[in-house]
Protein backbone atom coordinates (compact mmCIF):
# COMPACT_ATOMS: atom_id res chain seq x y z
CA UNK A 1 0.00 0.00 0.00
CA UNK A 2 3.12 2.41 0.98
CA UNK A 3 4.59 1.79 -2.24
CA UNK A 4 1.16 2.56 -4.09
CA UNK A 5 0.82 5.65 -2.64
CA UNK A 6 4.40 6.57 -3.10
CA UNK A 7 4.06 6.12 -6.90
CA UNK A 8 0.84 7.89 -6.90
CA UNK A 9 2.58 10.86 -4.84
CA UNK A 10 5.50 10.89 -7.47
CA UNK A 11 2.89 10.55 -10.52
CA UNK A 12 1.38 13.70 -8.93
CA UNK A 13 4.82 15.70 -8.52
CA UNK A 14 6.41 14.82 -11.95
CA UNK A 15 2.39 15.99 -13.47
CA UNK A 16 2.34 19.44 -11.21
CA UNK A 17 6.42 19.73 -12.77
CA UNK A 18 5.26 19.23 -16.22
CA UNK A 19 2.55 21.62 -15.94
CA UNK A 20 5.04 24.56 -14.22
CA UNK A 21 7.89 24.06 -16.70
CA UNK A 22 5.18 23.90 -20.20
CA UNK A 23 3.92 27.18 -18.75
CA UNK A 24 7.20 28.78 -17.95
CA UNK A 25 7.89 27.60 -21.37
CA UNK A 26 5.22 29.18 -22.97
CA UNK A 27 5.71 32.24 -20.70
CA UNK A 28 9.25 32.67 -21.98
CA UNK A 29 8.44 31.91 -25.96
CA UNK A 30 5.52 34.69 -26.07
CA UNK A 31 8.09 37.32 -24.37
CA UNK A 32 10.44 36.16 -26.95
CA UNK A 33 7.77 37.07 -29.54
CA UNK A 34 6.94 40.21 -27.88
CA UNK A 35 10.13 41.52 -27.68
CA UNK A 36 11.22 40.49 -31.05
CA UNK A 37 7.57 41.95 -32.43
CA UNK A 38 7.00 38.10 -33.76
CA UNK A 39 3.15 37.65 -34.17
CA UNK A 40 0.63 35.62 -36.02
CA UNK A 41 -0.88 36.78 -39.65
CA UNK A 42 -4.51 36.88 -38.21
CA UNK A 43 -2.89 39.63 -35.56
CA UNK A 44 -1.12 41.32 -38.33
CA UNK A 45 -3.57 44.27 -39.26
CA UNK A 46 -0.58 47.45 -40.28
CA UNK A 47 -2.25 50.59 -41.00
CA UNK A 48 -1.35 52.01 -44.24
CA UNK A 49 0.16 55.57 -44.27
CA UNK A 50 -0.47 55.74 -48.11
CA UNK A 51 -2.22 59.28 -48.29
CA UNK A 52 -5.19 59.20 -51.46
CA UNK A 53 -8.53 59.69 -51.63
CA UNK A 54 -10.88 57.82 -49.04
CA UNK A 55 -14.46 57.67 -50.52
CA UNK A 56 -16.57 55.92 -47.41
CA UNK A 57 -19.65 54.76 -49.49
CA UNK A 58 -22.60 53.74 -47.12
CA UNK A 59 -25.61 53.73 -49.48
CA UNK A 60 -26.18 52.54 -52.85
CA UNK A 61 -25.97 55.50 -55.41
CA UNK A 62 -29.00 53.18 -56.92
CA UNK A 63 -31.12 51.27 -55.37
CA UNK A 64 -30.26 47.72 -56.09
CA UNK A 65 -31.89 43.80 -55.86
CA UNK A 66 -29.59 41.65 -53.92
CA UNK A 67 -30.41 38.12 -55.67
CA UNK A 68 -27.90 36.19 -53.40
CA UNK A 69 -29.32 36.47 -49.74
CA UNK A 70 -29.85 33.86 -46.53
CA UNK A 71 -32.19 34.70 -44.32
CA UNK A 72 -33.14 31.31 -42.52
CA UNK A 73 -35.48 32.81 -39.67
CA UNK A 74 -37.79 34.37 -42.67
CA UNK A 75 -40.77 32.46 -41.08
CA UNK A 76 -40.79 33.86 -38.30
CA UNK A 77 -38.64 37.36 -38.24
CA UNK A 78 -39.85 40.75 -37.98
CA UNK A 79 -39.07 42.44 -41.18
CA UNK A 80 -39.79 45.63 -40.41
CA UNK A 81 -36.05 46.04 -38.80
CA UNK A 82 -34.92 44.52 -41.99
CA UNK A 83 -36.64 46.38 -44.10
CA UNK A 84 -34.78 49.59 -42.22
CA UNK A 85 -31.71 48.71 -42.78
CA UNK A 86 -32.69 47.61 -46.21
CA UNK A 87 -33.51 51.23 -46.82
CA UNK A 88 -30.58 52.67 -45.22
CA UNK A 89 -28.50 50.64 -48.06
CA UNK A 90 -31.36 51.94 -51.06
CA UNK A 91 -31.54 48.03 -51.27
CA UNK A 92 -34.86 47.90 -52.59
CA UNK A 93 -35.66 43.92 -53.56
CA UNK A 94 -33.79 41.31 -51.10
CA UNK A 95 -34.26 37.57 -52.87
CA UNK A 96 -33.89 34.92 -49.72
CA UNK A 97 -32.60 32.06 -51.75
CA UNK A 98 -32.92 29.97 -48.31
CA UNK A 99 -36.88 29.38 -48.55
CA UNK A 100 -36.50 25.99 -48.38
CA UNK A 101 -39.90 24.32 -48.87
CA UNK A 102 -43.26 22.49 -47.06
CA UNK A 103 -44.61 24.24 -43.76
CA UNK A 104 -40.65 26.53 -43.64
CA UNK A 105 -41.34 27.81 -47.15
CA UNK A 106 -45.24 28.41 -46.67
CA UNK A 107 -44.88 30.51 -43.54
CA UNK A 108 -42.05 32.37 -45.34
CA UNK A 109 -44.18 33.35 -47.83
CA UNK A 110 -47.10 34.25 -45.75
CA UNK A 111 -44.73 36.32 -43.31
CA UNK A 112 -43.82 38.40 -46.40
CA UNK A 113 -47.18 39.42 -48.33
CA UNK A 114 -48.19 40.46 -44.63
CA UNK A 115 -45.78 42.53 -43.89
CA UNK A 116 -43.33 43.36 -46.72
CA UNK A 117 -45.02 42.00 -50.11
CA UNK A 118 -43.09 44.14 -52.62
CA UNK A 119 -39.84 43.84 -50.93
CA UNK A 120 -38.88 40.23 -50.71
CA UNK A 121 -38.58 37.54 -52.73
CA UNK A 122 -38.29 33.23 -52.06
CA UNK A 123 -36.31 30.57 -54.08
CA UNK A 124 -37.70 26.88 -53.20
CA UNK A 125 -35.22 24.12 -52.17
CA UNK A 126 -34.79 20.68 -52.48
CA UNK A 127 -33.72 17.22 -51.60
CA UNK A 128 -31.39 15.82 -53.88
CA UNK A 129 -31.06 13.10 -51.37
CA UNK A 130 -34.47 11.47 -52.41
CA UNK A 131 -32.52 10.73 -55.78
CA UNK A 132 -33.27 6.91 -55.38
CA UNK A 133 -37.17 7.49 -54.21
CA UNK A 134 -39.13 5.89 -56.90
CA UNK A 135 -41.43 8.71 -57.28
CA UNK A 136 -38.18 11.49 -57.18
CA UNK A 137 -38.41 13.44 -60.13
CA UNK A 138 -42.46 13.66 -60.24
CA UNK A 139 -42.35 14.96 -56.24
CA UNK A 140 -39.52 17.41 -57.11
CA UNK A 141 -41.11 18.74 -59.91
CA UNK A 142 -44.51 19.08 -58.26
CA UNK A 143 -42.75 20.81 -55.02
CA UNK A 144 -40.95 23.13 -57.83
CA UNK A 145 -45.21 23.80 -60.00
CA UNK A 146 -46.48 24.60 -56.29
CA UNK A 147 -43.79 26.60 -55.08
CA UNK A 148 -44.36 28.84 -58.28
CA UNK A 149 -48.01 28.96 -58.08
CA UNK A 150 -47.44 30.17 -54.44
CA UNK A 151 -44.92 32.95 -55.54
CA UNK A 152 -41.79 31.77 -55.12
CA UNK A 153 -39.17 32.87 -58.25
CA UNK A 154 -36.00 30.84 -58.48
CA UNK A 155 -34.96 27.33 -56.99
CA UNK A 156 -31.52 27.65 -55.11
CA UNK A 157 -29.01 24.99 -55.47
CA UNK A 158 -26.51 24.45 -52.34
CA UNK A 159 -22.67 23.34 -53.42
CA UNK A 160 -23.65 20.01 -51.42
CA UNK A 161 -24.72 18.61 -54.69
CA UNK A 162 -21.72 17.85 -56.51
CA UNK A 163 -19.56 17.75 -52.99
CA UNK A 164 -21.30 15.91 -50.46
CA UNK A 165 -25.22 14.68 -51.03
CA UNK A 166 -24.65 11.04 -51.31
CA UNK A 167 -27.22 8.61 -52.84
CA UNK A 168 -28.70 5.38 -51.16
CA UNK A 169 -25.64 3.66 -51.71
CA UNK A 170 -23.02 6.13 -50.48
CA UNK A 171 -21.84 7.32 -53.74
CA UNK A 172 -21.64 10.91 -54.53
CA UNK A 173 -25.00 12.46 -56.33
CA UNK A 174 -23.28 13.93 -59.54
CA UNK A 175 -25.12 17.92 -60.28
CA UNK A 176 -25.19 16.46 -64.20
CA UNK A 177 -26.85 12.78 -63.12
CA UNK A 178 -29.48 12.40 -65.49
CA UNK A 179 -32.38 11.62 -62.81
CA UNK A 180 -31.81 15.17 -62.29
CA UNK A 181 -32.59 16.47 -66.02
CA UNK A 182 -36.75 16.73 -65.20
CA UNK A 183 -36.11 19.48 -62.07
CA UNK A 184 -33.82 21.44 -64.70
CA UNK A 185 -36.63 21.00 -67.45
CA UNK A 186 -39.11 22.15 -64.61
CA UNK A 187 -37.60 25.29 -63.97
CA UNK A 188 -37.15 26.21 -67.68
CA UNK A 189 -40.75 25.06 -68.56
CA UNK A 190 -41.77 27.14 -65.15
CA UNK A 191 -40.09 30.28 -66.38
CA UNK A 192 -37.84 30.61 -62.97
CA UNK A 193 -33.98 30.72 -63.13
CA UNK A 194 -31.86 28.20 -60.94
CA UNK A 195 -29.46 29.91 -59.04
CA UNK A 196 -26.67 27.21 -58.88
CA UNK A 197 -23.75 27.15 -56.29
CA UNK A 198 -21.41 24.29 -57.39
CA UNK A 199 -17.74 23.81 -56.41
CA UNK A 200 -15.34 26.09 -54.27
CA UNK A 201 -12.47 27.87 -55.26
CA UNK A 202 -9.46 25.81 -57.05
CA UNK A 203 -7.29 26.64 -54.21
CA UNK A 204 -8.94 24.58 -51.79
CA UNK A 205 -8.11 21.59 -53.56
CA UNK A 206 -3.98 22.57 -53.73
CA UNK A 207 -1.52 21.70 -50.75
CA UNK A 208 -2.42 23.98 -47.80
CA UNK A 209 1.19 24.70 -47.72
CA UNK A 210 2.85 28.77 -48.13
CA UNK A 211 1.88 29.17 -51.58
CA UNK A 212 -1.68 28.57 -51.15
CA UNK A 213 -3.38 32.07 -51.45
CA UNK A 214 -6.32 30.70 -49.29
CA UNK A 215 -4.21 28.90 -46.83
CA UNK A 216 -5.62 31.73 -43.65
CA UNK A 217 -9.10 30.40 -44.49
CA UNK A 218 -8.31 26.82 -44.81
CA UNK A 219 -6.17 27.59 -41.79
CA UNK A 220 -9.36 28.95 -39.40
CA UNK A 221 -11.75 27.33 -41.54
CA UNK A 222 -10.02 23.35 -42.03
CA UNK A 223 -13.56 21.69 -42.73
CA UNK A 224 -13.36 23.80 -46.47
CA UNK A 225 -10.51 21.71 -47.70
CA UNK A 226 -11.07 20.10 -50.24
CA UNK A 227 -8.55 16.42 -50.52
CA UNK A 228 -8.21 15.28 -53.65
CA UNK A 229 -7.87 11.53 -52.11
CA UNK A 230 -11.52 12.07 -51.04
CA UNK A 231 -13.15 14.54 -53.55
CA UNK A 232 -13.51 15.27 -56.75
CA UNK A 233 -11.51 17.20 -58.59
CA UNK A 234 -12.31 21.21 -59.22
CA UNK A 235 -12.13 20.73 -62.51
CA UNK A 236 -14.57 17.45 -62.74
CA UNK A 237 -16.87 19.23 -60.76
CA UNK A 238 -16.99 22.50 -63.33
CA UNK A 239 -17.57 19.92 -65.71
CA UNK A 240 -20.87 18.18 -64.42
CA UNK A 241 -22.08 21.61 -63.71
CA UNK A 242 -21.34 22.73 -67.44
CA UNK A 243 -23.14 20.42 -68.86
CA UNK A 244 -26.37 20.86 -67.47
CA UNK A 245 -26.01 24.03 -68.73
CA UNK A 246 -25.02 23.31 -72.03
CA UNK A 247 -28.26 20.34 -72.01
CA UNK A 248 -31.08 22.79 -70.67
CA UNK A 249 -30.50 25.59 -73.11
CA UNK A 250 -34.34 26.64 -72.88
CA UNK A 251 -33.49 27.04 -68.36
CA UNK A 252 -32.10 30.27 -67.23
CA UNK A 253 -29.09 29.41 -64.63
CA UNK A 254 -26.93 31.89 -62.45
CA UNK A 255 -23.92 30.71 -61.92
CA UNK A 256 -23.19 31.75 -58.29
CA UNK A 257 -19.82 33.33 -57.39
CA UNK A 258 -18.64 34.08 -60.95
CA UNK A 259 -18.81 30.44 -61.01
CA UNK A 260 -15.35 30.16 -59.54
CA UNK A 261 -13.44 31.71 -62.02
CA UNK A 262 -13.30 35.27 -60.77
CA UNK A 263 -9.54 34.81 -60.55
CA UNK A 264 -9.61 33.91 -64.40
CA UNK A 265 -12.19 36.16 -65.95
CA UNK A 266 -10.93 35.38 -69.53
CA UNK A 267 -12.20 31.96 -68.71
CA UNK A 268 -15.45 33.56 -67.16
CA UNK A 269 -16.00 35.24 -70.42
CA UNK A 270 -15.42 32.53 -72.39
CA UNK A 271 -17.99 30.40 -70.19
CA UNK A 272 -20.59 32.84 -71.03
CA UNK A 273 -19.87 33.06 -74.45
CA UNK A 274 -20.55 29.58 -74.76
CA UNK A 275 -23.71 29.28 -72.46
CA UNK A 276 -25.93 32.22 -73.60
CA UNK A 277 -28.44 30.84 -71.24
CA UNK A 278 -26.16 31.45 -68.12
CA UNK A 279 -26.20 34.78 -66.00
CA UNK A 280 -23.68 35.08 -63.26
CA UNK A 281 -23.23 37.17 -59.57
CA UNK A 282 -20.97 38.29 -57.07
CA UNK A 283 -21.73 37.26 -54.01
CA UNK A 284 -18.67 36.42 -51.38
CA UNK A 285 -16.35 36.78 -54.50
CA UNK A 286 -16.07 40.72 -54.52
CA UNK A 287 -12.42 40.17 -53.37
CA UNK A 288 -11.71 38.74 -56.71
CA UNK A 289 -12.71 42.15 -58.30
CA UNK A 290 -11.13 44.15 -56.53
CA UNK A 291 -7.69 43.29 -56.48
CA UNK A 292 -7.45 43.39 -60.53
CA UNK A 293 -9.82 46.56 -61.38
CA UNK A 294 -8.87 47.25 -64.96
CA UNK A 295 -9.53 43.48 -66.18
CA UNK A 296 -12.42 43.55 -63.88
CA UNK A 297 -13.40 47.00 -65.16
CA UNK A 298 -13.29 45.71 -69.01
CA UNK A 299 -15.06 42.18 -67.76
CA UNK A 300 -18.06 44.75 -66.43
CA UNK A 301 -17.62 46.20 -69.97
CA UNK A 302 -17.68 43.53 -72.03
CA UNK A 303 -20.63 41.59 -69.96
CA UNK A 304 -22.62 44.66 -68.55
CA UNK A 305 -26.28 42.43 -69.22
CA UNK A 306 -24.85 39.21 -67.92
CA UNK A 307 -23.58 39.59 -64.02
CA UNK A 308 -26.05 40.87 -61.07
CA UNK A 309 -25.76 41.84 -57.84
CA UNK A 310 -25.27 39.32 -54.65
CA UNK A 311 -24.13 39.64 -51.03
CA UNK A 312 -24.77 35.91 -49.84
CA UNK A 313 -23.87 36.36 -45.43
CA UNK A 314 -25.63 39.72 -44.61
CA UNK A 315 -24.25 42.11 -42.87
CA UNK A 316 -24.79 45.80 -43.25
CA UNK A 317 -21.57 46.86 -42.87
CA UNK A 318 -20.20 44.74 -45.29
CA UNK A 319 -21.93 46.26 -48.14
CA UNK A 320 -20.47 49.50 -48.20
CA UNK A 321 -17.01 47.49 -49.67
CA UNK A 322 -19.30 46.50 -52.28
CA UNK A 323 -20.24 49.65 -52.85
CA UNK A 324 -16.82 51.21 -52.62
CA UNK A 325 -15.27 48.52 -55.44
CA UNK A 326 -18.05 49.17 -57.85
CA UNK A 327 -18.77 52.99 -57.81
CA UNK A 328 -15.62 54.74 -56.74
CA UNK A 329 -11.44 54.82 -57.89
CA UNK A 330 -10.14 54.81 -54.66
CA UNK A 331 -6.89 52.69 -54.07
CA UNK A 332 -5.28 50.27 -51.72
CA UNK A 333 -8.67 49.70 -48.88
CA UNK A 334 -9.19 46.68 -46.86
CA UNK A 335 -11.77 43.98 -47.63
CA UNK A 336 -13.88 43.53 -44.96
CA UNK A 337 -13.10 39.97 -44.47
CA UNK A 338 -8.90 38.83 -43.67
CA UNK A 339 -9.61 35.45 -44.81
CA UNK A 340 -11.21 35.75 -48.07
CA UNK A 341 -8.61 38.58 -48.96
CA UNK A 342 -5.54 39.70 -47.37
CA UNK A 343 -5.03 41.91 -50.24
CA UNK A 344 -5.79 45.28 -51.12
CA UNK A 345 -9.06 46.50 -52.58
CA UNK A 346 -8.95 48.83 -56.16
CA UNK A 347 -12.32 51.07 -57.15
CA UNK A 348 -13.65 50.02 -60.37
CA UNK A 349 -15.51 53.69 -60.72
CA UNK A 350 -17.98 51.48 -63.16
CA UNK A 351 -20.14 54.41 -65.37
CA UNK A 352 -23.53 54.81 -64.43
CA UNK A 353 -25.29 53.12 -67.15
CA UNK A 354 -23.75 49.75 -66.24
CA UNK A 355 -24.03 50.40 -62.48
CA UNK A 356 -27.87 50.56 -63.18
CA UNK A 357 -27.94 47.45 -65.06
CA UNK A 358 -25.50 45.11 -61.85
CA UNK A 359 -27.96 46.84 -59.48
CA UNK A 360 -31.42 46.71 -60.68
CA UNK A 361 -31.94 46.47 -64.29
CA UNK A 362 -30.21 43.01 -65.37
CA UNK A 363 -32.38 41.70 -61.86
CA UNK A 364 -35.66 43.17 -63.52
CA UNK A 365 -35.30 41.91 -66.91
CA UNK A 366 -34.88 38.01 -65.20
CA UNK A 367 -37.70 38.83 -62.70
CA UNK A 368 -40.08 40.84 -64.07
CA UNK A 369 -42.57 40.32 -61.13
CA UNK A 370 -40.45 42.73 -58.81
CA UNK A 371 -42.53 45.46 -58.40
CA UNK A 372 -40.47 48.52 -61.29
CA UNK A 373 -41.89 51.42 -59.16
CA UNK A 374 -39.17 50.99 -56.46
CA UNK A 375 -36.56 51.73 -59.49
CA UNK A 376 -38.72 54.77 -60.91
CA UNK A 377 -36.29 57.48 -60.11
CA UNK A 378 -33.41 55.54 -61.56
CA UNK A 379 -34.89 54.43 -64.70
Amino acid sequence: MKKILNGLWTLIRLSFALLFIGGLTYYVIDKIQEKKNLMDIEEYSPKSTLVVPQNQVKRAKYPFIDVHNHQFDMPLKDLSQLVTEMDSLNMAFMINLSGFRGLYLQQSLKNVKKHAPTRFGLFVNIDFEKIDDPDFASEQVAIIEQAVQDGVMGLKVYKSLGLTDRAKNGNRIAINDPRLDPIWKACGDNHIPVLIHSGEPESFWNPKDRYNERWLELRQKPNRYRDPKTNPSFEEVLSEQHAVFAKHPNTTFINAHLGWMGNNLDRLGTHLDRYPNVMTEIGAVLAELGRQPKRARQFFVDYQDRILFGKDAYKVSEYYTYFRVLETDDEYFDYYRKRHAHWKMYGLALPDSILKKIYFKNALRLFPTIDSKLFKPAL
